[in-house]
Order: C-alpha cells, then sequence, then structure tokens
C-alpha cells in the first residue's frame, strides 16, 4: 500500500525506467543522477523537490504537480508541460535541455530559466510574463500570442518573438539581440 507522502529523501542514481516509481507526493525530496526516461509520473506530486542531472525525457506528466521544483542539468526532451495540474505550477530550471517539449496555454509567471537549451519548445499562449531567461537559446521556439511582459531576454539568443503576436511590454532586450524581434519585418540590420 503506497504512503500518503515521501518527505525528506534523497534518490541518488535509480533508473526509474526499471524500478517503479511509488505514485505519491514527495515533499522536500531529491533526484540525484536518476533516469526517468519514458516514466509516466501522472497525477504524482513534487513540492520543494530538486533533480539533479536527470534524464527527464518524454515522461508522461498527466496532471502532475510541479510545485516549487528545481531543475539543474537535467535533460528533458519531448515533455508536454501543458498536461501539468496547474494549481501551484511553479518550476526553476538551470543547465536544462528542454527541446521539443511544450508549454502550450501554461501559466509560469515568475519563472527562472539559466542556461537552458529551449530548441524548437512551444511557448504559444503561455503566460512567462515577469520570467529571466538568462543565457537561453530559443532556437526555432515558438512564441505566438505569448505574454512575456517584463521578461529579461537580454542574454538570450536566437528567439523569433513577433511583437505584434505576442505581449512584450516593458520586457527587457539586449542591442546584441534585438534582431529576435525584427524578423516578422524581413528587415537587414547592419552593424
Amino acid at each position: 500500500m503506497p504512503s500518503d507522502y515521501i518527505s525528506h529523501k534523497e534518490f541518488e542514481t535509480v533508473n526509474f525506467s526499471e524500478t517503479k516509481l511509488e505514485k505519491t507526493n514527495y515533499e522536500s525530496c531529491t533526484f540525484n543522477s536518476c533516469n526517468f526516461t519514458n516514466v509516466d509520473l501522472s497525477k504524482i506530486v513534487f513540492e520543494n523537490c530538486t533533480f539533479v542531472f536527470c534524464n527527464l525525457s518524454m515522461i508522461t506528466v498527466t496532471k502532475t504537480a510541479f510545485r516549487k521544483v528545481f531543475f539543474k542539468g537535467c535533460k528533458m526532451l519531448g515533455i508536454q508541460f501543458q498536461d501539468c495540474n496547474p494549481f501551484g505550477l511553479e518550476i526553476k530550471m538551470e543547465d536544462c535541455i528542454l527541446n521539443n517539449s511544450s508549454f502550450y496555454t501554461t501559466t509560469l509567471k515568475n519563472t527562472i530559466l539559466k542556461n537552458c537549451t529551449c530548441i524548437e519548445v512551444d511557448f504559444t499562449e503561455t503566460n512567462f510574463s515577469e520570467s529571466v531567461f538568462t543565457d537561453c537559446n530559443f532556437a526555432g521556439a515558438t512564441f505566438e500570442n505569448t505574454n512575456l511582459q517584463k521578461c529579461d531576454f537580454s542574454t538570450a539568443v536566437h528567439f523569433n518573438i513577433n511583437p505584434e503576436k505576442n505581449n512584450i511590454k516593458k520586457a527587457k532586450f539586449s542591442a546584441n539581440n534585438i534582431a529576435g524581434l525584427l524578423i516578422a519585418y524581413d528587415v537587414e540590420i547592419v552593424q
């Protein structure tokens, strides 16, 4: 019989693709160098948890709760974050690879992404207002009807954000990356 929750436990180098993860609530737990590839994490609650150097590629997150969760150095390919439980959804990511994932219609205000690779990620209709994207690569990422008010893109690269199709009011960009706002206008920028 599963317990109601697991608290303050550290999981080290566990291959959850082979060892089944208990379907319960995880509070203040650390997952270090664990493999979650293709694992179904549906309806699990992770609160104040940390994932370090984990492979979370292609996980299923239907109604999964990520509340104050920190991901560091994780591989997170093809995750459908829009399927997560929206209540209390709060994540921070550093040095992560998020390629081919989707945040479609997700609300993640005040999110911090630092040194993340977000190639071909779908941010359509996402509310990322007041978020900070430090040294992130957004090559091929989709921004459409996205709320990016007060976001900091000053060190981000390779984004294509059409100001007419996204809310970028009071967002920060640098002189080095401003071209990412002008791609839709097919203009030539000369240095």
